[in-house]
């Protein structure tokens, strides 16, 4: 184990690796009950994606341990599910067979840009403004992300400003103003408890803190519920027979049939990728190409924002994996790797049954706990194939209590910001639009695309538009037609 994962070399233990893992793990399990409620509203069956949402995220995470040795965990991505849901499906029209024959391309094209050395070329172009922006904008966002699973926020949309789909969900528009909520919920009152337990664990530098507030928030939340609390404050997707403490615990069940039961459902999503939909007709085609390349820059975006801003920092892409990056040929640095590990799982993802796999941002929480080896992805993907099976009590594990974790985590990441010149404008105009449209917007690419294209005006308009990698003007200018083409179109 030492010899494969080198762990000495990169300053850890198997000890810390598992902590780290299993942090990972409980940062990201909403995802395997949140994806398929997402998805579902596709027609597609939630206990088939239930299913494929494990399996693509559990062989995503072991390509990444074992052929990259990075700590890095991929499921499907939230903002990518609910394109796909919404956006594809719902406003486009396109089936969910269709939108998954999307997904599979978009993973293709991705292949072929990492393999011919394209991304490589990207993260060579990129200016240091922007590199040190994305660790920043990652940390408000994962913070954020953390504030709103915690139920922190409530907002608050005019009359006449918003839209109710058939399904229920609600897209209301800049009308929306978020304020703190009532601070008389349990559930909210405990997160705050969950940030004060994990802030004072890191500042007396208690190894394995973050997972240790994560267990201790659950271990209230379960005493509370066994006093009589309501569970649906706590867990407020359950069903409304669930109301008691008896009728709680009993669903922390295990089953012997219940892996046999899981899996069986696989086969109402696998390999259903139609593409010869596609491409009826000439508009479906070009509605087809606008959703494709909107797929396409996030899966290449979001992972290589998400691993510059995590990676960098904190030594798992050291001074001489970034020199193999940089003049290296093929995939031989470690980020080089992750990178096409990343696209494998959204290939996976496709044939199984889900949206876009990508590497979550979560994993910042066990890098947090001093993950910098595969042995941490490792024990990730081990925690989600056993969710095939222990499923009630992973479920156990609240958002109250995953919500601090996250909010920590983005205190550490926001420490990248201090490496930007705030007092010259240039950098400090490019930095804050990058580092605030990535939570305001809930997408790394956004955040990203934005933060290019103001600084290739601004370099532009000041008469310097040599010292621009003609890279960034690439991305840019698809960026810009990604856009273009959203707005052309009536139905988006």
């Amino acid at each position: 184990m030492e010899n494969f994962f080198k762990l000495k070399e990169y300053g850890t233990n198997v000890r810390t690796e598992v902590v780290a893992g299993i942090t990972t793990f409980f940062a990201m399990a909403y995802i395997i009950f949140v994806n398929p409620q997402v998805l579902s509203n596709t027609g597609m069956d939630p206990q088939g994606v239930f299913v494929a949402t494990i399996i693509a995220s559990a062989v995503g995470t072991l390509v990444m341990a074992l052929f990259a040795n990075v700590p890095y965990a991929l499921a499907p991505g939230m903002g990518l599910n609910a394109f796909f849901a919404f956006t594809v499906c719902g406003v486009m029209g396109f089936s969910w067979q269709q939108a998954l024959a999307m997904v599979l391309i978009c993973g293709l094209v991705n292949i072929v840009i990492t393999v011919t050395g394209l991304r490589k070329a990207i993260i060579r172009s990129l200016p240091r403004v922007l590199q040190s922006a994305i660790g920043g904008g990652i940390g408000l966002f994962i913070a954020y992300i953390g504030i709103k699973d915690g139920g922190l926020l409530k907002f608050t949309s005019d009359p006449g400003t918003y839209l109710q789909l058939k399904n229920g969900t609600v897209i209301a528009n800049a009308s929306a103003v978020p304020a703190l909520v009532n601070l008389s919920n349990r559930s909210v009152q405990l997160v705050l408890v969950g940030v004060a337990i994990t802030v004072i664990l890191m500042v007396l530098k208690v190894k394995g803190s973050v997972l240790i507030g994560i267990l201790a928030t659950t271990a209230i939340a379960l005493i509370e519920i066994a006093c009589g609390v309501n569970p649906h404050v706590f867990f407020p997707s359950l069903g409304k027979d669930i109301n008691t403490a008896g009728a709680f615990f009993a669903t922390v069940s295990i089953s012997p049939s219940a892996i046999g039961g899981s899996i069986s459902h696989i086969s109402n999503t696998f390999c259903k990728l139609d593409f010869a939909g596609l491409f009826e007709t000439p508009a479906k085609t070009l509605l087809a190409f606008t959703a494709i390349i909107g797929f396409v820059l996030t899966d290449i975006f979001d992972a290589l924002g998400t691993f510059i801003g995590t990676g960098r920092r904190t030594g798992i892409f050291d001074e001489n994996d970034e020199k193999l990056l940089m003049e290296g040929h093929g995939v031989k640095s470690r980020m080089d790797r992750a990178l096409f590990a990343d696209l494998c799982a959204t290939i996976t993802g496709a044939f199984f049954g889900t949206s876009n796999t990508t590497t979550f941002v979560e994993s910042s929480a066990g890098i947090a706990e001093g993950g910098r080896t595969g042995l941490t992805s490792v024990v990730t993907a081990i925690m989600f194939v056993l969710c095939l099976v222990l499923s009630p009590i992973i479920g156990i594990i609240p958002s109250c209590a995953t919500a601090p974790a996250l909010i920590v985590v983005g205190m550490l990441m926001m420490a990248a910001v201090a490496d930007i010149d705030w007092h010259n404008f240039e950098d400090a105009a490019v930095a804050f639009i990058t580092v605030a449209m990535m939570p305001f917007t809930y997408s790394i690419t956004t955040g990203l695309s934005f933060g290019f294209i103001l600084y290739v005006l601004i370099k532009i308009v000041r008469g310097k538009a040599k010292e621009v990698h003609p890279i960034m003007y690439g991305a840019t200018g698809l960026f810009i037609l990604n856009y273009v083409l959203l707005a052309l179109n009536p139905l988006l």
